[in-house]
């Protein structure tokens, strides 16, 4: 499928590892240059970067100079098309409400919706020299599916889906189309590394992270985590023109793990 994305300049956040590093992989595959925003640079991106598909910004997505930073550099290049805010991260709370300080709030937002937001203000106006252009939302199911040991992490997610539908209203006039890509569980290292989400459960349960990730894919209706590439399967139709009418839309990517409407 021709996505149209020859000569495309694309920002994508959180882009070393996981989601962001494939959306990276399949979006420079369809001929877009992406600037890739993260915190380290990896072996992957440095190939990347050497074959001149790709350009590392070592960026702090939740302060407020990493955005501005990431967007200066896609700027350099001419304009930004496609925006992928992909930068997020989770911390089970297994002591509950009573045990998120203030300051873990305050991270949790930082990270999984003001960078979103920070980029968001700064790409724009870039966006509309151009004519229009893609934004995508890596979100959660856990904006619309709560779960108490992941509060704050929740919350963030819901903030970011009502943002992606307010802008994409205000801005959708001017050819810039705002979506949000909901994942379930991911077989990425957030998910499956040593120190990931299935060990930091198992090791407060009692359990193995085996049996962890048996107990979650057994409430989906596939049986098995979304891979990293199916989520980049589907922010790269998001990016292209062959989803030149589709805005303000959340698109849930979880092998039925939601089983309401």
């Amino acid at each position: 499928m021709d996505t149209n994305l020859t000569d495309r300049v694309a920002v994508v956040t959180g882009a070393s590892k996981g989601i962001g590093l494939a959306i990276t992989e399949t979006l420079t595959a369809a001929g877009a240059h992406v600037i890739a925003g993260a915190r380290h640079n990896t072996a992957e991106l440095e190939a990347l970067e050497a074959a001149g598909l790709a350009t590392f910004v070592a960026a702090d997505l939740a302060t407020p100079e990493g955005p501005r930073a990431v967007i200066e550099a896609a700027a350099q290049h001419g304009g930004i098309d496609i925006l992928v805010n992909n930068a997020g991260a989770v911390t089970p709370r297994f002591d509950g409400l009573l045990s998120v300080t203030d300051d873990d709030w305050l991270a949790g937002l930082s990270v999984n919706f003001l960078s979103a937001v920070r980029t968001t203000r700064e790409a724009i106006p870039h966006m509309l020299r151009r004519g229009g252009g893609s934004i995508v939302m890596i979100g959660s199911v856990n904006a619309t599916l709560p779960e108490w040991n992941i509060v704050d992490y929740g919350a963030a997610k819901a903030a970011l889906a009502n943002f992606a539908k307010a802008v994409s209203k205000e801005f959708g006039r001017n050819g810039i189309r705002v979506n949000t890509i909901s994942p379930g569980p991911v077989a990425t290292p957030l998910w499956l590394a040593d120190q990931g989400i299935a060990a930091q459960f198992a090791a407060a349960s009692g359990a193995t992270p085996d049996q962890v990730v048996d107990s979650v894919v057994a409430g989906s209706a596939t049986g098995r985590f979304t891979t990293a590439q199916e989520v980049a399967d589907l922010a790269l139709f998001l990016a292209g023109d062959r989803s030149a009418n589709i805005t303000g839309s959340d698109f849930r990517i979880d092998g039925g793990y939601v089983t309401t409407l």
